[in-house]
């Protein structure tokens, strides 16, 4: 049965072994059936198909319900099969990419599907969830600008707990869990826990974000480098200084808070002041806007513009790669809007 089937008013046996047959059982009731359970074929009476209109028989591996298949058909029961959800007691992270769920990978999906838990970020694509999970306890930790609804620490603990408990908990990341996700920390927890952990990448908005404005964040003859930086806060004069003499591309997630003091720093680092540089906001949405400035103007374009969080600055020659080097001259005060285009 699908996962947007609409059970309501009926009555499912779910058969098999209470590890194997939880996703389903989840998954059933959330369509609103009313789920009565049995665990193996030696518990199995024919009395419970009384009333019942669905069948699921999980493939949990044990021989002996061959009884069930035939009273099934004897008494005109749909029976449908269901695989045997995966082992719980682990932790997945999974990193999202830059928002749209068609940019999950495909082993993302798959851990989403097979997921009992899911804790997810308001960057990460949580809006078709129930969907991708069929039935999964979602829970929202989502961390905005200057606010974390729910501590970082408290992340960890809920991420042990739930999978100590037997679940396998997905943890939902914007991006990449390991590019300013704090992924590897979420690791380290679970590792001192004893509690098994991997990690499906995802595609980082440090790269995508710039793609969907059109901007490369390499390009022959152009920039043969590119260095991503948080601009989550200041730099300090050391970092200014190493950032405006490596050369290449910078890109920096998080930054509209602290764009004049990165300004201020690159310029007095010596970076060339006409050097193009992009905000982009809200990657891959319907409201994406990208605009384009230079180092000397683009704390006053970007105010005018009212740039805001999520954004992605690009700082460099690439730049005016954009859609095929048609964004050239002139460089200030251009707004672009692309959807995610």
């Amino acid at each position: 049965m699908g996962a947007g089937a609409d059970l309501a008013g009926t009555t499912v046996l779910v058969a098999g072994a209470a590890a194997a047959a939880r996703r389903a059982v989840r998954r059933y009731r959330a369509a609103g059936a009313a789920v009565r359970t049995v665990g193996s074929p030696a518990e199995y009476h024919s009395v419970l198909l009384g009333r019942v209109v669905l069948v699921a028989l999980v493939e949990d591996g044990e021989p002996g319900w061959e009884r069930l298949v035939a009273d099934c058909r004897t008494c005109t029961v749909l029976l449908v099969r269901e695989p045997a959800a995966a082992p719980g007691g682990r932790v997945t992270l999974v990193g999202g990419g830059p928002g749209p769920e068609d940019l999950l990978t495909g082993r993302a999906l798959s851990a989403l599907r097979e997921a009992d838990v899911v804790l997810y970020d308001r960057l990460g694509p949580h809006r078709e969830l129930e969907r991708l999970t069929g039935g999964a306890e979602l829970v929202d930790v989502g961390k905005r600008p200057g606010h974390h609804a729910v501590p970082q620490d408290e992340i960890e603990r809920l991420l042990v707990r739930a999978a100590l408990e037997g679940h396998h908990v997905v943890r939902l990341k914007g991006g990449d869990p390991f590019v300013f996700g704090r992924g590897g920390e979420e690791v380290a927890a679970c590792v001192r826990a004893g509690v098994e952990v991997s990690v499906v990448p995802g595609v980082t908005s440090a790269v995508s974000v710039p793609a969907a404005a059109g901007i490369p964040v390499t390009h022959r003859g152009v920039s043969h480098l590119f260095t991503v930086v948080s601009g989550h806060a200041p730099l300090t004069d050391a970092e200014h200084r190493h950032l405006a003499g490596l050369g290449g591309t910078i890109v920096v997630l998080m930054g509209v808070g602290t764009l004049p003091q990165l300004v201020a720093g690159l310029s007095g680092a010596g970076m060339d002041t006409t050097t193009p540089v992009a905000v982009v906001e809200r990657g891959w949405s319907d409201s994406q806007r990208t605009t384009v400035s230079d180092l000397a103007g683009v704390v006053t374009d970007a105010a005018a513009a009212r740039c805001t969080s999520p954004a992605v600055l690009v700082i460099g020659d690439v730049v005016r790669q954009a859609h095929g080097g048609r964004c050239a001259e002139p460089l200030a005060g251009i707004i672009r809007a692309a959807g995610g285009a």
